[in-house]
């Protein structure tokens, strides 16, 4: 028998007909030498790291397996993993910089999934993210390139900081509406992003800082009626938004939250902002027409349309006394500013 088959088999045939199951996970190179075991039953810290040539791996079937631990594959040669539904949790960087592994699914069982745990992973394609997994962690997909499809199951409530950033290849993302909150950062350069669906029973909260910044192919965007809060620079460089409905929910709005939107033509501000910040419209060079459903006091920063079209025409609502209507006026950086009260 060849010995690195014989050491690749999953179950062992007893004299009596009867199964026995393997105890050891076994590491293996292209050629399917075994290069690394381990009988501690969860796989430990940094067990097989940066070895390019380990390919694979066999775990343990005995339910032994309820943990890989940090690092424990990370820069390997991994062409494919099968996740074995007695893992509950999994380390941060445990498959970091994974650059063969083009798939993986993250078994129901997962119930932690640790930070950076597939960044770097360059082809990676597709990823399936289990029911028990509740936090898509800080970087866990960052700089995977080549992913082109992910899967959030309802069970995530939040995706933290930088979770998908540089993510170059991401062209659409369905956020479940069990998600509460988006971290900063964390769809940031995904550069061919160009649809962001929200359920219509969203229930997310707040758009953290730069969390879109740099989708330069994002369309446009529906923010749910839920969200109250939107980072700094959010939204900036979005340089393909054509307008933007900030809904009634939303209280602040970040600075330079959409700053150099340089195709943006309107924007719709909702009646419960009362806090603006700084340069939020700044740099949006087309932008032309601003619904502004809020008294003059909501602007609590300064400039947030230094820089846009002239003029800028501000429709405000006719029983709002600190709107006036007039024709060149100056208004948050903008010297050529027509109000209207119309609304």
């Amino acid at each position: 028998m060849n010995v690195g088959l014989g050491l690749r088999l999953r179950s062992v045939l007893l004299s009596g007909g009867e199964i026995a199951p393997i105890t050891t996970s076994r590491a293996f190179n292209s050629s399917g030498v075994q290069v690394g075991s381990t009988n501690t039953g969860n796989i430990p810290a940094s067990w097989v790291a940066n070895q390019a040539t380990v390919t694979s791996v066999i775990f343990a079937n005995d339910n032994s397996v309820t943990s890989i631990g940090i690092e424990a594959f990370a820069e390997t040669g991994l062409t494919s993993i099968t996740i074995p539904n007695s893992v509950t949790s999994i380390g941060s960087s445990a498959f970091r910089y994974c650059n063969a592994l083009t798939t993986v699914t993250i078994p129901n069982s997962v119930t932690s999934l640790g930070q950076y745990a597939l960044s770097g992973c360059s082809n990676l394609t597709t990823a399936t993210i289990g029911t028990g997994v509740t936090t898509i962690e800080a970087r866990l997909f960052r700089d995977c390139t080549s992913l082109t499809s992910v899967t959030i199951p309802n069970s995530v409530t939040s995706i933290a900081d930088y979770a998908f950033k540089g993510c170059t290849s991401l062209a659409t993302i369905t956020i479940p509406n069990s998600v509460t909150s988006i971290g900063g950062n964390a769809f940031q350069d995904c550069n061919n992003l160009t649809t962001v669906t929200f359920t219509a029973t969203s229930s997310l909260t707040s758009i953290g800082s730069y969390a879109f910044s740099g989708c330069s192919l994002l369309t446009s965007i529906t923010i749910p009626n839920t969200v109250t809060s939107l980072g700094n620079y959010a939204f900036s460089g979005c340089n393909a938004l054509t307008s933007i409905t900030i809904p009634n929910s939303v209280t602040s709005i970040g600075d330079y939250a959409f700053n150099s939107c340089s195709s943006l033509t309107t924007a719709t501000i909702g009646t419960g902002v009362t806090s603006i910040g700084s340069y939020v419209f700044s740099e949006c060079t087309t932008l032309a027409s601003v619904t502004c459903r809020v008294a003059q006091s909501a602007f609590t920063g300064s400039d947030a349309f230094y820089n846009t079209a002239s003029p800028l025409v501000i429709q405000a609502r006719i029983t709002d006394a600190s709107w006036t209507a007039g024709t060149g006026l100056t208004f948050q950086g903008n010297t050529n500013v027509t109000v209207i009260k119309n609304l």
